[in-house]
């Protein structure tokens, strides 16, 4: 356990040798594959000689072979212009974020950054104060009652808080300002009612759309890549160790036919309320894209960004965060991709 601790703060300090982040990246992408063909049988060896041949002849190392077999098992065949994940991780995030990559895990900046109500941030606590969205200081004793006026549910997020970690749900008989101060820096948001088409599936948690856009070489921004994010069980909220993702169709919002259980098999239909995906489409899936490239255009800086967006009961278009260090890329890569295989991010490695 002590190691498994250490690991883990080594990995949020930025402190993970070479070769240890690349063990665990091996070690997970190895896991899934073998889980895969445990299911569905062996994957061609050709495509995945194809793949470690890329992994050496391109990226330059063998290391970035496992998730390239991985995405070759599940599309059932080798493509050019895939990125491995850890690449992603170790060379690209570098050299097309730097240090602006990190803006994205401080909560407060969110809505002073893009100046766009689409966030639905209700008040910050901050280095020990509590502000409204126009970063007026509110009194302690007055932060529930400020709060709580036209919610009976808020929710709070902590600075940095990824995979659907650090996400706390409060109403006005549960919350106190003592237990804010143990949790440290974040937003309070508004609690979202999602839509009835995502509301069917999960009616525990909201679903998010990640939506991942990138900046071109010539300041273009685009969407790149889509998925869908739904809860399980009695989940709260939409959490990595437990979410069903659904591919989404770029060109009109629908659903895919299969969506991904966290071991990467699949499913036709959510595992608990038993709802098809199929013949589903994402409501106002036109207003989704244009909502974030017009936010990204306002932080250009930070090259690739995922988005994560709900849509209301009223089909308006909610920002519940943007990813901009490591924004997973994948599943997206995996079920979609290659999703920027015009980039150049395969130079960054010569």
């Amino acid at each position: 356990m002590r190691s498994k601790i250490k690991s883990i703060i080594k990995k949020a300090l930025g402190l993970e040798t070479e070769d240890t982040y690349h063990q665990r990246h091996g070690a997970q992408a190895n896991e899934i594959l073998a889980t895969l063909e445990g299911k569905f049988g062996k994957t061609d060896p050709n495509s995945l000689k194809l793949a470690e041949a890329y992994a050496l002849d391109v990226f330059g190392n063998a290391h970035y072979a496992p998730w390239l077999r991985v995405y070759t098992a599940v599309a059932g065949k080798f493509k050019e212009g895939w990125i491995p994940d850890n690449y992603y991780g170790r060379i690209v995030i570098p050299r097309i974020k730097g240090g602006y990559g990190k803006i994205g895990d401080l909560k407060a900046l969110s809505k002073i950054i893009f100046d766009n109500d689409a966030f639905p941030d209700a008040a910050y606590f901050v280095n020990g104060l509590y502000f409204s969205p126009n970063k007026t200081c509110i009194r302690r004793d007055d932060v529930s009652e400020f709060l709580f006026n036209n919610s009976e549910k808020i929710v709070f997020k902590v600075d940095s808080s990824l995979q659907g970690r650090g996400v706390f749900f409060f109403d006005k008989h549960t919350f106190d300002v003592k237990k804010i101060d143990l949790l440290g820096n974040g937003v309070f948001q508004e609690y979202i009612e999602q839509h009835p088409v995502f509301e069917r599936f999960a009616p525990g948690s909201v679903a998010t759309l990640r939506l991942t856009t990138a900046v071109d070489n010539d300041g273009m921004i685009s969407v790149r890549a889509c998925y869908l994010r739904i809860g399980r069980g009695d989940d709260t909220h939409v959490q990595s160790k437990s979410h069903v993702r659904v591919p989404i169709a770029l060109v009109d919002g629908k659903f895919s036919r299969e969506a991904y259980l966290t071991s990467w098999l699949t499913v036709e239909e959510h595992p608990d309320s038993n709802v098809e995906f199929a013949g589903n489409k994402v409501p106002s899936f036109a207003a989704c894209v244009s909502t974030v490239t017009e936010l990204h255009k306002k932080m250009p800086f930070v090259r690739c960004v995922g988005w994560d967006i709900c849509v209301d009961k009223n089909e308006q278009i909610r920002v519940m965060e943007w990813n901009s260090d490591h924004n997973d890329i994948k599943f997206s890569e995996a079920t979609q991709g290659p999703c920027f295989s015009d980039l150049g991010w395969e130079k960054f490695s010569h």
